[in-house]
């Protein structure tokens, strides 16, 4: 009977998933060309660390070593020719005649010396895989949820709280959409420049949603998943490097830094939750926020915004503000207002009934948070609920605040903000 690997060795595996997994699935499918392939030797690739690394220790670049196993894996496939004669390419580029490792720049033992390839027009091998992904001939919604799940390794219970939609369905979706690859025959290959545009939309979502989920973790006990939230950070800033005419692209770069700028205050020493009246603006990461700012005025320029254009500078009027009662929410909401002509969101016209909170009451916003709740669209969305026991809190009105708290509650997976909903709770009942 094999004993169970040491529980610091599964640590380190869990680690490198969480922070390699994108990077280690990139540089493999360059081998195999092919996503189904690719995703299987990097999971054996897994899993053969848990014994290797007990035996030999953790290396000290554990996605080196992940990548090295992943890709010996995939020409051992490739060379018994079980797998290509019946899947779809997904990279289409020249022969390799090397083994050099994309990501490390290291060049395997036992095989020749050459130069790293370029890449054709996505330098970074993650972004690479994501444009490559964002396949027009799927729907919006497809590539994304296929991308977040294969490429940004994003559990798929994550991806169907992102989009609304039950775990069960959203992995029936992202299977469809990997049988709809391969029966279709889509040319699955790294876009050329002119094509860059048409999966863009697509990509920026992927992004924006990698963030997200980083940013408030739907489970777990910690508020925030940083490993997620530092590889959007960083694509952002790839895809900006890349793209920097695109308004959106500097939009969404912006929005991310300057949200990120007070990743260390969304919580107390305690871990506590703190909301953005409670948080300590002196110790914001003012350099974030300026380079943020920047970014936003070029983005806006030449009229006609899109959503994230739009959505950076109402994070940049919250960022400016000396405080929450001075921050200019009429200006928010006439930019929440603009932002739902593009993106006409239930969620966005939720974040927009705080703004009218400010400007009108909660009993103006309440009004249009009910109206969300009886348009359904938003079933099964935890920060309805959540809003709205906030404004029946701020009305006095505790009974029916209680209530909502406790519906907000079963709709919570992450630790910290059932923390938080609880002592509100407790507090709503108190009053009662």
């Amino acid at each position: 009977m094999s004993r169970a690997p040491d529980a610091s060795v599964e640590r380190a595996v869990a680690e490198a998933h969480r922070r390699e997994w994108a990077l280690v699935l990139a540089a493999t499918a360059r081998v195999t060309r092919d996503l189904d392939l690719a995703e299987e030797c990097v999971q054996e690739a897994y899993a053969t660390a848990l014994t290797a690394w007990e035996r030999d220790g953790v290396p000290e670049k554990p996605g080196a070593w992940l990548t090295t196993t992943a890709r010996r894996k995939a020409l051992d496939a490739l060379r018994r020719g079980q797998t290509l004669r019946s899947k779809l390419p997904l990279l289409v580029e020249p022969e390799e005649t090397h083994m050099e490792d994309p990501t490390y720049g290291a060049t395997w033992p036992g095989e020749p010396e050459a130069e790293r390839p370029t890449g054709g027009t996505v330098p970074d091998d993650r972004l690479r895989l994501i444009f490559t992904c964002c396949h027009p001939a799927l729907s919006q919604e497809a590539r994304m949820a296929l991308t977040l799940r294969l490429v940004c390794g994003v559990a798929t219970g994550d991806i169907a709280r992102a989009f609304l939609v039950s775990e069960t369905t959203m992995a029936a979706r992202i299977t469809r959409a990997k049988k709809k690859i391969s029966a279709a025959h889509i040319p699955y290959r790294v876009p050329e420049r002119r094509e860059l545009a048409e999966r863009l939309d697509a990509v920026l979502g992927v992004i924006h949603l990698l963030y997200t989920t980083g940013h408030t973790a739907p489970s777990g006990e910690e508020l925030v998943r940083a490993d997620l939230v530092e590889r959007a950070l960083d694509l952002a800033r790839t895809l900006f490097a890349l793209m920097p005419a695109e308004r959106e692209v500097r939009g969404l770069f912006a929005l991310l830094l300057v949200t990120d700028a007070r990743r260390s205050t969304r919580t107390d020493p305690d871990g506590r939750l703190l909301l953005l009246e409670e948080q300590d603006r002196a110790s914001w990461d003012r350099d974030a926020i300026e380079e943020g700012h920047r970014l936003v005025l070029g983005a806006l320029r030449g009229g006609n915004a899109g959503p994230y254009a739009l959505q950076a500078p109402i994070a940049a009027l919250h960022a400016q503000a000396p405080n929450h009662e001075e921050t200019d929410w009429p200006q928010i909401l006439v930019l929440y207002d603009e932002l739902l002509k593009v993106w006409p969101s239930p969620v966005v016209a939720l974040n927009r009934a705080v703004a009218v909170a400010m400007v009108r009451g909660p009993e103006a916003a309440l009004a249009e948070v009910e109206a969300l709740e009886r348009g359904g669209r938003l079933s099964g969305y935890r920060y309805l609920p959540a809003t709205r026991a906030d404004l029946l809190r701020r009305l006095g009105r505790h009974r029916e605040a209680a209530l909502a708290y406790r519906a907000a509650l079963d709709l919570t997976d992450n630790e910290t903000e059932r923390a938080f909903l609880s002592d509100r709770l407790a507090g709503s009942t108190g009053c009662g």
